[in-house]
């Protein structure tokens, strides 16, 4: 209670001081500097305004290391995009002369008639496109796919060519014994390191002669001396005889025997 009587005097007295100082200045009209404490500050509530403002935002820099990493990083380039793309054009005659014990017939299913999975390993010689120079020999597996008794057989074949210093070429798809058919240049070696595209094979006189157009892609130019204007193949096509005996200028450096 004499809480409640002090406060009650305190009031009092601030009244009773606003009178006093409103008198003392009628010209202000609404009190000291213009404002009318009486009926304002003593009989309004103030409310305190809770309006949110914006935060700032609370988004993390990136740190140094990522920055740092983002700096360094370099988006890797295309190794396809810096391949040669020019196509270049090899020509090649595989010849089975008969004394390398090619080709070898392995009948895995023990049938009398070829059948699905018989294998046939072989290697033979190789010759330059004009049968002037010895290149080197192939060497390879073919696995039979299908027989047809009055045409032929369809294998499914992997090989390498074989040039010697120059490197080697592989290849791999259809073995056709009764008609032309492509494979896949799947890669290579030497100067024939990251080579794709295809060949053509030509059965000239299956399994003794055969003729080959490369089709290149992705390497530098061809060597000068396996760049040929080439002979075309017919079954008499035959080696020049001192690319057969192998004499030293029918021959590419150390070819593959």
């Amino acid at each position: 209670m004499a809480c409640t009587n002090t406060l009650k005097m305190k009031a009092i007295t601030y009244k009773s001081s606003l009178a006093a100082a409103n008198s003392a200045f009628p010209s202000m009209g609404k009190g000291v500097l213009g404002l009318d404490f009486s009926s304002s500050l003593l009989t309004k509530d103030f409310k305190i305004s809770t309006t949110a403002y914006p935060k700032p935002s609370t988004t993390s820099r990136p740190s140094k290391g990522l920055t740092t990493q983002a700096f360094f990083w370099r988006k890797p380039r295309s190794h396809e995009s810096s391949r040669p793309t020019k196509v270049q054009e090899l020509y090649v005659y595989e010849i089975n002369e008969r004394d390398r014990g090619s080709p070898a017939y392995l009948k895995l299913s023990q049938k009398e008639e070829k059948f699905l999975g018989d294998l046939v390993p072989f290697s033979n010689k190789l010759y330059s496109g004009d049968l002037q120079k010895r290149l080197g020999v192939t060497a390879g597996l073919c696995m039979l796919i299908q027989h047809f008794p009055e045409k032929g057989d369809r294998y499914e074949a992997v090989y390498s060519f074989y040039f010697g210093d120059y490197g080697h070429i592989s290849v791999q798809g259809a073995y056709l014994t009764h008609e032309d058919t492509y494979l896949a240049v799947t890669g290579g070696s030497g100067v024939f390191e990251g080579v794709y595209g295809q060949v053509k094979l030509q059965q000239i006189v299956f399994p003794f002669k055969l003729f080959y157009t490369f089709y290149l892609k992705g390497i530098k130019d061809l060597p000068a001396e396996l760049v040929v204007t080439p002979v075309a193949p017919t079954p008499a096509v035959e080696p020049s005889a001192a690319a057969k005996a192998a004499e030293p200028h029918a021959t590419i450096a150390n070819f593959t025997t």
